[in-house]
């Protein structure tokens, strides 16, 4: 692959491209770059050390923000295009969760990425894998790092609902001997996949690919605007957990003065958040399900599962190794799953399916109309209905006023008006 010299990561910057995925710092030959926060948008951005930099375009190529050719990509990994648009290349899908109950119940949804990463582990698969905790000190600041030890992964279970630029711990891999995992949202891995496609000893080292589903992230300011809704100051919490304690699980905040305040995940982050507090490339991306994983993993909505108080999850295996890996550590009696209905899974997170396939025509029509940046992006997509066009236009709108401090007492009306419409409207195909 020819690299495209004089082009840094400055400009996709300046173009509001970035995902902030942190590829280009994990990849620099040059350590010329820097991921810092920007905090009027609440989000992460490479800060390029002009200086150090050979104007080598390594980072420019590898940056999933400008361009991710997923149709090439595909040819490569599982040597075909994809048949399914929404949700790729897959071998078989599955429900399933780890059947240690701690890891399961203290995990984001059935702990199968914190076992599955375990059994890898202990089976000499990997020596490592690139994992997200929270920062020590920081409190509100991911920490991606690589977990070489059982305690280390179980420190980074649960999710983690803020930028997190996982792929500067790239550097980190390249630096050790050995074979990893690594855990990602879609946008890590299309960078990673990029990179590895770059350099071969990224490749060989890199032996597998854990997918989050994701339907976008949110905004640093996001958890200061929760905690301020339930009369917390952000300054007296010392401790904070994303998810957990069963099935959907719980924010808890843990105070200075010793209190613990559990909040609803559902209840304050789903229903109440919404599409605010959403960076702007996020609403670019096309991929919910993490296509380029060797296997996928994410919530589960379905009735049967309706009373299920502990967590489950929708495991999508994509290529042979993560197909493998599943099936050895269920013989193991490590996890425990059962075969799923591809289209009940898809059903389940309808919207955010069409959000991804369907609505983005819309919302990449409407950046180039507006003479605005937009991602090369080669999947194929769903054609547009006119509900496209209304959600789009809501989502930009709840963008706008999540930026603007002094709007933020309109979130919690502008919330509940949307949630009565979605009901009325019924739920999205």
């Amino acid at each position: 692959m020819a690299i495209t010299v004089d082009k840094t990561i400055s400009e996709i910057v300046e173009n509001g491209l970035c995902t902030g995925c942190g590829t280009c710092v994990g990849i620099c030959p040059m350590d010329a770059i820097e991921m810092v926060i920007e905090h009027k948008k609440g989000i992460y951005i490479p800060q390029l050390d002009e200086e150090k930099c050979n104007q080598c375009g390594l980072c420019f190529e590898v940056c999933p923000g400008h361009a991710v050719d997923f149709k090439q990509l595909n040819l490569e990994i599982f040597g075909k295009e994809p048949d399914d648009i929404l949700l790729g290349n897959y071998l078989n899908c599955y429900i399933g969760h780890a059947a240690n109950h701690d890891i399961r119940y203290n995990s984001a949804s059935g702990g199968l990425v914190t076992a599955l990463l375990i059994f890898a582990l202990e089976r000499g698969i990997i020596n490592g894998a690139l994992v997200t905790k929270t920062s020590e000190g920081k409190l509100f600041e991911p920490q991606p790092f690589i977990a070489g030890t059982k305690e280390e992964i179980v420190s980074a279970s649960k999710s983690r609902y803020c930028p997190v630029p996982a792929n500067t711990a790239l550097k980190e891999i390249l630096d050790q001997d050995g074979k990893f995992a690594v855990v990602g949202l879609p946008c890590h891995l299309h960078g990673i996949r990029k990179a590895e496609a770059m350099n071969n000893k990224l490749k060989q080292r890199i032996v597998l690919h854990f997918g989050l589903l994701c339907s976008e992230t949110h905004t640093f300011p996001a958890l200061e605007y929760i905690l301020c809704q339930v009369g917390i100051n952000p300054q007296d919490v010392i401790r904070f957990d994303h998810r957990g304690e069963g099935r959907w699980g719980q924010f808890a905040a843990t105070l200075r003065d010793g209190q613990r305040r559990p909040l609803s995940y559902r209840e304050h982050w789903t229903k109440l958040l919404r599409s605010f507090f959403i960076p702007v490339r996020c609403t670019l991306c096309s991929d919910h399900s993490s296509e380029l994983a060797d296997v996928s993993f994410g919530d589960i909505d379905l009735p049967e599962f309706q009373y299920d108080s502990i967590g489950v999850s929708t495991v999508i295996c994509r290529s042979k190794i993560g197909e493998h890996l599943v099936k050895e550590a269920a013989s193991s009696g490590v996890v425990e799953v059962r075969k799923a209905d591809r289209d009940r899974l898809v059903h389940s997170k309808a919207a955010a399916f069409y959000r991804k396939k369907r609505d983005l025509k819309v919302r990449l029509s409407l950046f180039r109309l507006l003479g605005k940046a937009v991602p090369v992006d080669t999947t194929n997509l769903v054609k547009p209905n006119f509900l496209s066009y209304v959600y789009v236009l809501f989502l930009y709108a709840e963008i706008c006023i999540s930026r603007n401090r002094w709007l933020w007492r309109l979130i919690k009306p502008i919330s509940t008006v949307l949630g009565l419409g979605e009901r009325f409207l019924g739920k999205r195909e």
